[in-house]
C-alpha cells in the first residue's frame, strides 16, 4: 500500500466520520472514558476494534511487541507500556484490562531463535520478558516436543505471566484486591477469529463465547 491508498482510505473514513459526527464530537468535548484497557501485540493481524468490534472511546489502546508488560520497575529510564498502564488505571480510570496474545507470535517464536543481528538489540532485550513463558512450556512438554505444540503453550503461558506483572503495579494491585478493576487474560487464534480466556479457578483457556451462551459478565 502507497501513501496514495492511504489517502483513498482516509477519504473513505472522512464518510464514517460524516455519519458518526455526532458521538466523535462529543469525545472530543467530554474527553474519553474507556471501559477497558487492551494490551495487545503489535502484529498487524491483531486489530482490538476490529476484533471485538468497538467503537471510538471504548478501548484505551497498547500495543507492543509479544503484548508483553514489564515488571513494575520505577528506577528504570523509559517507561512506554508502564506509562500506559499507569494512565489507564489511575487517571482514566478504566473498569478492566484485557491482555490479549495470539497464535503464531512472532516474539514468541524469535524466544526460540538466536537473534544475532546487532540491530534487533533492543528487541533481544524486551524479547527477556517472555523467557519464563518458554521455560515453562519446555518443563511442560519436554524439549523434543514438536515445534508447533511449544510455541502454541508459549502464547499462551505468556499472557499468564504477564498478568503476574500487571499485578506488580502498586494501584493495579490494590483496585483488583479492592473488587473495582477486573484482569482478563485472552488468546486470540488469527486463522479462526476465536478468542479464548483464561479462567483462573480451573488454570486453562476456555472458549469466550461460552461466556455468552451462560450469560456471564465477561
Amino acid at each position: 500500500m502507497n501513501l496514495e491508498e492511504y489517502a483513498k482510505g482516509n477519504k473513505l473514513f472522512k464518510t464514517y466520520f460524516k455519519e458518526n459526527q455526532d458521538s466523535l464530537l462529543r469525545l472530543v468535548k467530554s474527553g474519553q472514558s474507556p471501559k477497558a484497557l487492551f494490551i495487545g501485540c503489535s502484529d498487524s493481524r491483531v486489530i482490538p476494534d476490529l476484533i471485538v468490534q468497538s467503537n471510538p472511546g471504548d478501548l484505551f489502546v497498547i500495543r507492543n511487541v509479544g503484548n508483553f508488560v514489564p515488571p513494575y520497575k520505577p528506577d528504570e529510564d523509559y517507561h512506554a507500556t508502564a506509562s500506559g498502564i499507569e494512565y489507564a488505571v489511575s487517571v482514566l480510570n478504566v473498569q478492566e484490562i484485557i491482555i490479549c496474545g495470539h497464535s503464531h507470535c512472532g516474539a514468541c517464536s524469535y524466544l526460540y531463535e538466536k537473534l544475532e543481528d546487532p540491530s534487533l538489540i533492543h528487541t533481544k532485550k524486551w524479547l527477556e520478558l517472555g523467557e519464563s513463558a518458554k521455560s515453562m512450556a519446555l518443563v511442560s512438554l519436554g524439549v523434543n516436543a514438536p515445534k508447533e505444540e511449544l510455541l502454541r503453550l508459549t502464547e499462551r503461558l505468556s499472557v499468564v505471566k504477564q498478568i503476574e506483572n500487571l499485578l506488580t503495579y502498586p494501584k493495579v494491585k490494590k483496585r483488583f484486591e479492592d473488587g473495582n478493576l477486573h484482569i482478563h487474560g485472552w488468546y486470540y487464534h488469527i486463522e479462526t477469529g476465536n478468542i479464548e480466556y483464561y479462567n483462573a479457578d480451573t488454570y486453562e483457556f476456555l472458549p469466550l463465547k461460552d461466556l455468552l451462551e451462560s450469560d456471564t459478565n465477561l
